[in-house]
């Protein structure tokens, strides 16, 4: 227990200090957390299979990954936040398209080396892991950047610290027995009440900065919206888990596991806070 915390707040102090930092430090280390992901994933779904030497699916997934967060970090430098919501979009969807491209391709002319469900699942790990992890730099972004950032994390680490206490408080009724028996309906509701309070908080900051900005029932939405996601993403990486019969993705971060048994959540919550972040606060503005 020890270890977990002081890893956890290592990683509290790196994850603030990267915020306020520029876009270029936060873009790399999310990069490398993106390689390290993908390759977790990978292991787990097994696309790389035991006693293989290389594998060319990967490989891919590794080539696009890269492209994905080369073209993320020069275009914030180049475009305005108001540019770069629809180039990140499209970055995506470009990768996303050249990965699916490139491992067909490899499907086919190495046919019958690889099995389908190698394919599926090197593209299905690219869009879990790199894409989704890339909506907290394309947060920074938006308007008020920094403290949508911060909400992607309110609603995923915040959200399961307060749905724990709470829930060894008052819990009593499972929420998902099979899939996580310790998890209880109560400690989700407080964590979405913790989650939606520090979200108002944060809401209570900008007006106190920005006199004329008034965004309560906005960020009081995204905690919902986030915190009610990000516990989906928390039981959807502990269900892959189950089915491939691993304890963690990875040993990197000492006390918890790899990345994926640390960013399961925010992964999840990111794309949401970023998306309807983009709406509230562009598209109905």
């Amino acid at each position: 227990m020890k270890t977990r915390v002081i890893s956890g707040i290592v990683l509290g102090v790196l994850t603030v200090g990267l915020g306020l930092f520029g876009q270029i430090s936060l873009g790399a280390v999310l990069a490398l957390c993106s390689l390290i992901g993908y390759f977790e994933m990978t292991r787990a779904l097994e696309v790389h299979r035991k006693g293989e030497k290389e594998n060319a699916l990967e490989i891919s997934g590794f080539f696009w990954t890269c492209m994905l967060w080369v073209f993320l970090i020069v275009f914030s430098e180049l475009y305005g936040a108001k540019d770069f919501v629809a180039l990140g979009t499209r970055v995506s969807l470009l990768c996303t398209l050249g990965i699916f491209s490139t491992n067909m391709t490899i499907y086919v002319l190495t046919f019958p080396k690889y099995h389908s469900d190698q394919v599926a699942y090197s593209i299905f790990s690219f869009v879990y892991v790199p894409v989704l992890m890339s909506c907290i730099f394309r947060a920074k972004m938006l308007p008020y950047g920094i403290f949508i950032y911060a909400l992607i994390f309110f609603c995923s680490w915040i959200c399961d610290t307060f749905a724990y206490f709470v829930g060894r408080a008052l819990g009593r009724h499972k929420m998902a027995p099979v899939l996580s028996p310790h998890k209880t309906i109560e400690g989700a509701v407080g964590g979405v009440c913790g989650s939606v309070l520090l979200c108002v908080l944060t809401a209570v900051l900008i007006h106190f900065l920005y006199p004329e900005e008034s965004l309560y029932w906005q960020f009081a939405l995204l905690g919902v919206c986030g915190a009610l996601l990000s516990m989906v993403g928390d039981l959807a990486a502990s269900a892959i888990k189950r089915n491939h019969d691993i304890k963690d993705y990875g040993n990197c971060i000492p006390g918890h596991g790899g990345i994926m048994d640390r960013f399961d959540s925010a992964i999840f919550t990111a794309p949401v806070i970023y998306y309807l972040a983009a709406f509230l606060l562009t598209v109905l503005r």
